[in-house]
């Protein structure tokens, strides 16, 4: 059974640690992405049905994106009250 050096040792174990590591990144990013768009179709569909003249800017795009559905919820709420939006 060959022994394999350690340099090329070394390369594939960053490879592993690499691989892993974009793996969880690509995974947290798949989740964001699914979250923003779900805001945002909660936030645009109550928006349409509701009439609440909410403009989208980048705070409005960047609040759905963090907080999701119950981001978009806190907009309408915050809307509702005349607090902002």
């Amino acid at each position: 059974m060959p022994i394999i050096p350690t340099p090329e040792l070394s390369v594939i174990v960053i490879a592993i640690i690499a691989a892993v590591v974009l793996y969880i990144l690509l995974k947290s990013v798949k989740k964001l992405i699914i979250n923003t768009v779900m805001g945002l179709v909660v936030l645009i569909g109550a928006n349409i049905v509701f009439g609440l003249g909410i403009a989208y800017s980048w705070i409005v795009f960047l609040i759905c994106a963090i907080g999701g559905i119950f981001g978009a919820l806190l907009i309408i709420l915050l809307n509702y009250l005349g607090i902002a939006f």
